[in-house]
């Protein structure tokens, strides 16, 4: 371990590196990649997800969209969870996805 007392992600991905067990893929456009060690660099990831979110109406993460989207979760278990998070804006989020979907309640 550093001097720090941190480890790096180097050190999570060496022993997938020792079992030929790593899967490597090149970051494409659009994909920032931010190291929130520093109390600026933290602030920095804090504002792009903010203005991302803001300007284009994404909430970042939503891992209720991705499993949506993905099929790990059906409409009715997506309803369920935007019921669930209801008279917020992140139930309201849910259940817009569900909506532009053509879901009706």
């Amino acid at each position: 371990m550093p001097a720090r007392g941190e480890l790096e992600i180097t050190h999570v991905t060496l022993p997938y590196l020792g079992r030929h067990d790593l899967h490597v893929e090149i970051l494409g456009r659009g994909i920032a990649w931010f190291d929130a060690g520093t109390q600026q660099s933290l602030s920095d990831a804090s504002q792009l997800v903010r203005i991302i979110e803001e300007r284009q109406g994404l909430k970042i993460p939503c891992l209720e969209e991705v499993a949506y989207r993905m099929g790990f979760i059906d409409a009715r278990a997506m309803l369920a969870r935007a019921q669930r998070f209801e008279h917020s804006d992140y139930g309201d989020y849910l259940m817009h996805i569900l909506l532009e979907d053509g879901y009706s309640r």
